[in-house]
């Protein structure tokens, strides 16, 4: 572990990239990484990854960012609107909450539960009896 000397606290993850860019600017191999870290070490093709990224002159240690739609639906506007809706009427479902306002219903569920901390109750499920009428 060659950066833990330096008294900086790093997460083991970060502290093998790092090290996996040192051996790349010194041009040496990273396969002491598995020897050095036993358990808690990358794995292999995570390791080799890195030691690409690092050749290819990159610079940056964190993650890439990951493609895809951002969430966007958990706003303060959403989350008042929401608030809105259930106090004038709190018997909608989490269905109807949701077409109202036009997002998702995991968003509404989201939303009732940590910022209003509404709990899902379900009505009694009754018998009923079918009849081929």
């Amino acid at each position: 572990m060659f950066l833990c000397s330096i008294g900086i606290m790093l997460s083991v993850n970060v502290e093998q990239c790092l090290n996996v860019k040192f051996c790349v600017k010194l041009g040496k191999s990273v396969r002491f990484v598995e020897e050095v870290y036993g358990d808690e070490c990358l794995s292999c093709t995570q390791v080799f990854e890195w030691f690409k990224r690092f050749k290819e002159e990159r610079d940056k240690i964190g993650d890439d960012q990951c493609p895809g739609r951002p969430s966007t639906s958990k706003t303060d506007a959403n989350i008042k609107k929401v608030g809105e809706i259930v106090q004038q009427n709190h018997h909608l479902s989490i269905r109807a909450v949701a077409e109202l306002i036009n997002i998702d219903k995991e968003t509404v569920q989201q939303i009732l539960h940590n910022n209003f901390n509404m709990k899902k109750v379900c009505l009694k499920m009754v018998p009923r009896l079918l009849t081929p009428e």
